[in-house]
């Protein structure tokens, strides 16, 4: 047991959940912590907001760790060598992507750095690596360089750029590669290999009956639609149905509701069901119609349509249509969740994190004291 001005914190309480960092059980033991020792209360919107500086925080210190490493004696030891724990740590957020964007000037072409990688996720670039020429054969390196550096190499003839040598000066975010490529421009044209900054951590929730938040461990995908209402996005324009429970999903059939894209949205696999109250036939309308999303699927956008067809209702004397609005979507809500993506022997240093930005927050120094103290003893001990 540690004792710092009358906070008591267990180690052993913090590190018993050691394997594997999971959102849930980050917040739950900071609230524990919190909760034992009468410090406040921390919102998952709060929480979300310093889990992600933590991870940020920590992944920072991979750089400056292996920086360190790099200058001292390497152990030969298995599983001991901690620069080849922290480089593995690095690996696991390298990525590579082609550009984003392109355009070309006098038949010279500048190239915006991705915003998604090879998977198609979105990945923003932390620290850019090295830059393949994909025109060339063999998608030799692009020597980066200054335009400075670069008024200086045209200045000779020996060293003018050529496909098996290209140069390109990389500032905002674009990268200009020389010499130009004898094929039409296209994003393909360049490899970009890259350090990605990792995702926001989100403790997603829906809200219970009583108002209280219920762990989502979904996860959160801002494309899905968020299982809720879609009542006050529905046209029910004068139609009538008999009363009942229809369970619906998206497809052709006559049971199925329809779906239409807007600007190339696909989504799939979500599942709606509509209650219809009232004496038969029923006038649809807000109060005598509900429809609530119960799978949300994924692909979604603002401007989809949703078209239930008179064959899904029994009774059904018109379709109903419903258009997506970005409050359907889950993310304008809290659903979804986004766990951690630093390695789980980090978890330690996650909970201390949270825990002094906490104290910030709640104004409480005895919070921010026991965990910078805590945090420091664990640092220490692991760099002996």
């Amino acid at each position: 047991m540690i004792i710092i001005k009358g906070l008591h914190i267990s180690s052993l309480f913090l590190k018993i959940f050691i394997m594997g960092i999971n959102v849930n059980t980050v917040y739950t033991t900071v609230l524990s912590i919190l909760n034992k020792e009468q410090r406040g209360y921390l919102t998952p919107d709060e929480f979300n907001k310093l889990a992600t500086q933590v991870q940020l925080d920590i992944f920072e210190n991979y750089f400056e760790d292996y920086n360190q490493f790099l200058r001292g004696p390497k152990t030969d030891v298995e599983f001991a060598s901690r620069m080849d724990h922290v480089y593995e740590e690095i690996q696991n957020f390298t990525t590579s992507a082609i550009a984003s964007a392109k355009a070309t000037t006098g038949g010279i072409t500048t190239y915006t750095q991705p915003i998604k990688d090879v998977s198609n996720n979105i990945s923003a670039v932390h620290r850019m690596g090295i830059i393949n020429y994909q025109v060339a054969n063999g998608s030799p390196e692009v020597a980066l360089m200054n335009k400075r550096e670069y008024t200086q190499q045209m200045l000779s003839p020996l060293t003018q750029p050529s496909l098996d040598f290209p140069i390109g000066i990389y500032e905002n975010n674009k990268i200009t590669v020389y010499p130009a490529s004898p094929y039409t421009p296209a994003e393909a044209d360049v490899m970009f290999n890259y350090i990605r900054k990792p995702n926001d951590v989100r403790w997603g929730y829906t809200v219970g009956s009583l108002g209280q938040y219920i762990y989502d461990s979904r996860d959160y995908d801002s494309t899905a639609i968020a299982l809720s209402s879609l009542t006050s996005s529905s046209n029910f324009g004068s139609a009538t149905a008999s009363a009942g429970t229809y369970n619906l999903s998206q497809g052709s059939g006559n049971t199925n509701f329809q779906y239409a894209g807007n600007s190339g949205n696909t989504g799939t696999g979500a599942t709606i069901r509509v209650v219809v109250v009232g004496n038969n036939p029923v006038n649809l309308s807000s109060t005598t119609t509900s429809i609530t999303v119960t799978a949300s699927g994924s692909g979604y956008g603002v401007g989809d349509v949703l078209t239930i067809p008179t064959t899904a209702i029994a009774g059904l004397s018109a379709p109903i249509q419903i258009t997506l609005t970005a409050s359907n979507l889950m993310g304008a809500t809290g659903q979804g969740s986004s766990q951690f993506e630093i390695d789980e022997t980090a978890q330690t240093s996650v909970i201390l994190g949270v825990l002094k930005y906490t104290g910030i927050i709640l104004n409480d120094t005895t919070v921010m004291q026991a965990a910078n103290g805590l945090q420091a003893m664990d640092d220490q001990n692991a760099k002996k």
